[in-house]
């Protein structure tokens, strides 16, 4: 039968739970078990998909469609398994489902509350669909303590009366800060949010505390002693050089080990944590090292573009390099010459975006790495601006612009208004809902045969997740290729751009999907890995 294991924070936010929740994952499929991880999010917003990447970070979106919370990134990057829509919940998400029930009369006659319908919801999303693993993990988003969460935290402690005994576990995620003045760590916090914990009928089963130094014993008895757990369930996990050294981090602190111990689990095969320590030695002992320039909207907030960074990690993985990255704001090219900000870099990459602001720096810096003959990545909304360039310079259309940001007598690219999705027609207008309305998840597309695409991926028919609006305008196809500016990359109908790249130039693709969205650092995604290595050509130049 299934067991559960349930990871909560405490003391501050963003002390990394999908990480460790990922890295638990791993460590127990090292073992040969079963995982899943599922992500529960407290917020009122049905999904991310409307929320700011400042005020989230990245969206993530699933094969199916699914707009997510960036932890579920780390899921599948760890354990290379697909999640889907059933992998993440909101509050949002509950209690529209609740409502709509109520409405239809689904519960007529009954005054409904957060306890049990609510309850009951989140346990049913927590149950559903597990019936062939081992091990499902439950993230609970937010921090011990927010109210917000309280439904989750009751719907979990139900869920543990409710189960076989022994087949739920509680670890519970805390910050043990260091106070220079004291020169000690302190454990007081940790005590505190463990005892919110235990007021509301939780007791964590296992303490994994972070800390930039490692845990005194004399520190781990008195958590030991006042948190009510045993002392070898106080798990240190202490920073690390990169998130791909956190699972052997992790084992080698014994968080695996007292998980199964904590389930009564006796005689557990060993992990087989080979490629881990292969990944670790490639991202710690680099041969060589490249610089990247990431042009974009969100470069103050990092995370707006994590699977992004991973994929480029992976990119150097696979080459046998560092890959250091230069953040750049767009709007600074809309003031200054990109020259003195590029002419030091080995690639050039736009990614994913929405909006006006700082459109016209990206276009500049597409012009930039297209006349230096710099390797260039334009990823979604980096596309876009790369068609708009090769429009404006190569056709001399001065106006070409996209009609996301104004009416324009050159739309070269236009709000996409309808689509076929599973054999469905999709129907969108200008001034419809923007939650969940854009084309989302896989979608299939044919490559040109001999083209830099088809080389790459090394086959013609290929499966990407997309997240956009607004569509490339096939009818200015004809006259960019004569320019030499290619459409390489088409949906199945042959209406839909999926990519361009230029010819005579080292390496310059854009593409209207996110393959970051679907590379692993054991299954590096061929565009990043042939990018990075057309930027270590590029360094060999220099």
């Amino acid at each position: 039968m299934t067991r559960y294991i349930f990871i909560t924070g405490g003391v501050v936010s963003s002390l990394g739970k999908g990480l460790a929740s990922a890295s638990l994952g791993a460590l127990l499929q090292a073992r040969g078990y079963k995982v899943r991880l599922r992500k529960l999010d407290p917020y009122l917003n049905v999904d991310p998909g409307t929320m700011s990447p400042y005020e989230h970070g990245e969206c993530y979106v699933t094969d199916d469609g699914a707009e997510t919370d960036l932890d579920l990134g780390h899921y599948e990057r760890f354990l290379g398994r697909p999640c889907t829509k059933n992998d993440n919940i909101t509050t949002g998400r509950i209690y529209l489902d609740i409502i709509s029930r109520e409405r239809r009369g689904d519960y007529l006659g009954t005054t409904i509350q957060v306890i049990p319908h609510v309850t009951n919801r989140i346990k049913e999303f927590i149950l559903h669909g597990n019936e062939d693993l081992d091990f499902v993990l439950v993230e609970i988003g937010g921090t011990v303590g927010d109210i917000e969460g309280l439904p989750f935290f009751e719907a979990i402690r139900q869920l543990k009366q409710q189960l076989p005994r022994g087949h739920a576990v509680f670890v519970h995620l805390t910050l043990l800060p260091f106070i220079a003045s004291a020169g000690e760590l302190k454990t007081k916090p940790t005590q505190h949010s463990v005892a919110e914990l235990r007021s509301i009928g939780i007791q964590p089963d296992v303490l994994l505390c972070r800390s930039d130094r490692p845990i005194p014993s004399e520190e781990r008895h008195k958590l030991s002693l006042f948190c009510n757990v045993r002392e070898s369930a106080v798990v240190e996990a202490l920073d690390a050089k990169s998130i791909y050294d956190v699972p052997l981090a992790y084992h080698a602190a014994g968080l695996d080990t007292e998980i199964l111990a904590a389930f009564e689990i006796n005689g557990a095969p060993e992990p087989d944590l080979g490629r881990w320590e292969e990944i670790s030695d490639r991202i710690n002992n680099p041969e060589g090292e490249v610089t990247i320039a990431i042009v974009g909207k969100y470069t103050e907030w990092v995370d707006s573009y994590k699977s992004v960074i991973e994929a480029l990690t992976h990119g150097g993985i696979a080459n046998k390099v560092r890959v250091n990255l230069k953040w750049i704001g767009s709007e600074l090219f809309e003031a200054e010459d990109p020259a003195s900000h590029l002419e030091d870099v080995d690639g050039i990459l736009i990614p994913g975006g929405f909006g006006e602001r700082g459109i016209e720096g990206m276009i500049n810096a597409v012009r930039y790495a297209r006349e230096h003959r710099i390797p260039f990545f334009g990823i979604c909304f980096g596309m876009q601006m790369a068609v708009i360039e090769a429009s404006r310079s190569l056709l001399g259309l001065k106006e070409a612009n996209s009609t996301e940001f104004r009416p324009t007598p050159e739309p070269v690219v236009g709000l996409l208004t309808e689509w076929v999705a599973g054999g469905v027609v999709h129907r969108r207008a200008a001034d419809g809902d923007l939650g969940g309305t854009m084309r989302l998840g896989a979608y299939p597309a044919v490559l040109a045969s001999g083209s830099l695409a088809a080389e790459i991926y090394g086959k013609r028919e290929i499966s990407e997740r997309h997240r956009h609006r607004y569509e490339v305008n096939i009818t200015y196809r004809d006259r960019l290729e004569k320019h030499g500016f290619i459409f390489s990359g088409m949906s199945p109908d042959g209406i839909l751009p999926e990519v361009v790249e230029l010819r005579n130039h080292p390496w310059f693709v854009g593409v209207q999907f996110h393959p970051e969205l679907k590379s692993r650092p054991f299954d590096v995604h061929p565009l990043f890995r042939s990018f990075i290595h057309a930027a270590l050509e590029q360094s060999r130049l220099v």
